[in-house]
């Protein structure tokens, strides 16, 4: 064995205890870490030759790298609907890479069995019936790619084809209509051979985000053949919900795949006066949703639940002698684009389990009442201008005035280096923007007054 190797392994307990001490200490300060580090231009160093052992690694990048790291785990990060980690979430991750086990084959261990129950755990917290499978995947995107490839092997059976065995060529042009789509769908779109072209988009409600219905029938009743819908539960910029009941009801007249993405919305279901903007989802054929958003799970983390188990083996199956017969329980490997992957489910069994349905009600119901504040604050400012109501847990505004796109950067560069806080661009209604998105449980009152604090220090810079 390599000496360094071997050095660290007998004092494995030691640099255990060093790792902790040094994750404790960061967690100790994280309210007041800046939320923001923007990145100063680092040098790449050299391979290491011989290596510094474990101790060596852990000076290093405590000297390096630690001090240039976000407090995106932290109560201010407002950014990209970021969620921390609940102790219960960071011991299960810890656990989950000690006892480093591959849930993809359920030949060697229990790991499968443990993620089957947390999907069940998942679906039933979003009143998903048990029609629904599910797996767990890295993130919305790649629960979005798992979803629309479902769908485009249902387009394909609806066209006596098998899109999995002669390619997307043999389906010839699709059609995917959508209101307000996420950006990960027309990515999505491109990386199954859809091409990002297929996506028409359905004019929304007056002012809203949300799909018009009737505008949504009328484009299905031009197509001359099947179609996938794309409905959203929360969309990115005002969380804006899609009438999921009514686009399911068109069923009845045509035919098409209901894809839902419910990447961080699909939460509301947990919260009784919130909980009816999600009825409906049970009646999707595919949904997002994304867990190291608000349950609060370290990255990377989602689960992509679907009814039709049969075409998503048929699409993800992976027939090989190593990996034994596929059998009436299929693996996790033959039902998501990975084989080999973590056990993503752990962490988000463990705080499931620490902190149950009504642990994770609370947090859901406090991050809503969070934003609203920041909403009521920044609408009773001179400087700034709320761009929609606060529907749930993200708040969209821009600049008084004159909002150019010059500005809102300006800002972001200017709140990043405050470092109180970080919120990210976006376009609404075709004004540049700025968003602040609560979905971490350690975030308090104090905080949005600190947030807010710190957007009026520099939107007067």
């Amino acid at each position: 064995m390599y000496a360094r190797l071997a050095e660290d392994l007998d004092s494995l307990p030691d640099l255990l205890d060093a790792a902790s001490k040094l994750a404790g200490e960061a967690l100790a300060g994280l309210s007041e870490r800046a939320a923001a580090v923007p990145p100063r231009g680092a040098v790449a160093a050299a391979l290491p030759v011989e290596g510094a052992g474990a101790r060596g690694a852990l000076e290093q990048f405590s000297r390096r790298w630690e001090p240039g790291f976000a407090a995106s785990a932290g109560p201010r990060y407002l950014g990209f609907v970021t969620g921390g980690a609940t102790p219960a979430a960071l011991a299960g991750d810890w656990v989950t890479a000690t006892y480093d086990q591959n849930p993809a084959s359920g030949m060697d261990s229990c790991a499968q069995d443990l993620e089957r129950e947390t999907v069940g755990w998942l679906a039933e917290l979003f009143g998903l019936g048990s029609g629904f499978s599910g797996a767990f995947v890295t993130g919305a995107t790649m629960s979005t790619v798992t979803g629309l490839a479902i769908g485009r092997e249902w387009l394909g059976e609806r066209a006596g084809v098998s899109v999995s065995d002669d390619g997307a060529a043999a389906l010839g042009p699709v059609t995917v209509l959508s209101g307000s789509p996420h950006s990960s769908i027309m990515k999505a779109l491109s990386f199954l051979g859809m091409g990002r072209s297929a996506l028409r988009t359905v004019p929304v409600l007056p002012g809203r985000e949300a799909v018009d219905v009737g505008k949504l029938a009328e484009a299905l009743d031009a197509l001359d053949g099947p179609a996938i819908v794309v409905a959203n539960a929360g969309t990115v910029n005002t969380v804006d919900f899609d009438d999921l009941r009514a686009i399911a009801a068109l069923k009845q007249r045509y035919d098409f795949w209901l894809h839902v993405d419910a990447a961080f919305g699909g939460f509301a279901a947990l919260a009784p006066q919130h909980a009816a903007l999600t009825a409906g989802l049970e009646l999707a054929d595919s949904v997002v949703v994304d867990l190291h958003k608000w349950l609060n799970v370290p990255y990377d983390s989602a689960v992509q639940f679907t009814r039709r188990r049969d075409l998503q083996l048929r699409v993800f199956s992976n027939d090989a002698a190593y990996l034994g017969e596929i059998g009436d329980t299929p693996d996790f490997l033959h039902l998501t684009p990975e084989n080999s992957r973590r056990l993503r489910a752990l962490p988000a069994w463990f705080s499931l389990v620490a902190y149950g349905r009504e642990g994770h009600r609370e947090i859901v119901e406090r991050c809503v009442s969070l934003a609203r504040d920041l909403g009521a604050r920044i609408d009773g400012s001179p400087r700034w201008q709320l761009l929609a109501p606060v529907r749930l847990n993200v708040v969209c505004f821009t600049v008084a005035g004159e909002a150019t796109q010059e500005r809102i950067d300006a800002l972001v560069r200017a709140i990043a280096e405050d470092g109180t806080t970080f919120l990210t661009p976006t376009v609404y209604d075709g004004r540049p923007a700025l968003r602040a998105a609560f979905s971490n449980w350690r975030t308090t009152p104090v905080d949005v007054e600190r947030v807010f604090a710190a957007l009026e220090r520099v939107s007067t810079g």
